[in-house]
């Protein structure tokens, strides 16, 4: 057992997944990877279904455990821009893993992702 930030984890993986764990932080982490810097408006119109509460609280628990980082571009209007840190970026082959499966997922199952959705706005 592992003890960190007085949390018991199994195992190295399961530290990980801690961090990155649920459908909105690797979908965020993955965004920033493939365009390296967004908005907070450009995350939301690039993530269809999630709230603005969800994605406010992802991007506070990835920026807290050091995986994001933001550049605060205006105070009036409010205006910031996420990234990645270094830490995020050591997870870069994960993000090719991920989005390499699913390209060839779709494409065995007659989906063209390109064609049929518009992705990364």
């Amino acid at each position: 057992m592992i003890t960190l930030h007085n949390k018991v984890y199994t195992c190295p993986v399961d530290v990980t997944l801690s961090f990155i764990g649920g459908k909105w932080k690797i979908l965020i982490l993955s965004h920033l990877h493939w365009v390296e810097k967004r908005s907070y408006a450009d995350l939301r119109n690039n993530l269809p279904g999630i709230s603005e509460k969800m994605l406010s609280q992802q991007l506070k628990e990835l920026e807290a455990h050091q995986l994001i980082g933001k550049e605060v571009l205006s105070l009036k209007p409010y205006r910031v821009e996420y990234f990645l840190t270094e830490e995020a970026k050591e997870l870069e082959p994960l993000y090719e893993l991920l989005s390499s499966f699913g390209v060839k997922y779709l494409k065995k199952h007659g989906i063209d992702y390109i064609k049929d959705q518009e992705l990364f706005k």
